[in-house]
């Protein structure tokens, strides 16, 4: 049987666990912020596992709260009846006022709010959350492009300096 990965703790007490690296292609990033997560016991030990997937979630807003909608994160292996769902709604924890302030954004600046990265910090779950305005194709090509000149140029650099 094929053991589980577990998510790695960084020097600053940052365990990554999940990113959505679909959208940092597909968006444009316009601000962030770090939101809690309420989780039931299997989801908590399942995370800690590293079993979680970002990449069709996002984040809606409803009568002055936030859900995370979309999430994955697969059934604990040694739950039982008591295991959670794994694409249930997910309550965020922010202040009132971000809330109000991103859920006006959203409402009216044509914007999305998707999550970036599941993470524990000490103890506590959180999601890092931002409001993103999607690419157009040639935006696309255009970041493609630059990345791939970025990588020759360092690979340059580097053959020249042996």
């Amino acid at each position: 049987m094929k053991k589980p990965r577990r998510a790695a703790a960084s020097a600053d007490g940052v365990q990554q666990v999940a990113t959505n690296r679909k959208a940092f292609h597909d968006y444009f990033i316009e601000d962030r912020a770090e939101a809690g997560l309420v989780l039931t016991g299997t989801e908590v030990k399942s995370l800690r596992e590293g079993r979680a997937q970002l990449k069709d979630a996002y984040v809606l807003f409803r009568s002055g709260e936030a859900f995370l909608i979309g999430a994955h994160i697969s059934a604990y292996a040694a739950g039982s009846w008591s295991n959670h769902l794994p694409e249930r709604e997910r309550k965020l924890l922010l202040h009132k006022r971000e809330i109000d302030k991103w859920a006006g954004a959203v409402s009216t600046r044509g914007v999305a709010c998707v999550p970036l990265s599941l993470y524990f910090k000490g103890p506590r779950a959180k999601a890092q959350i931002a409001l993103v305005r999607g690419k157009k194709l040639h935006d696309k090509r255009d970041a493609i492009r630059d990345r791939d000149l970025r990588r020759e140029a360092d690979r340059e650099v580097r053959e020249r300096s042996r």
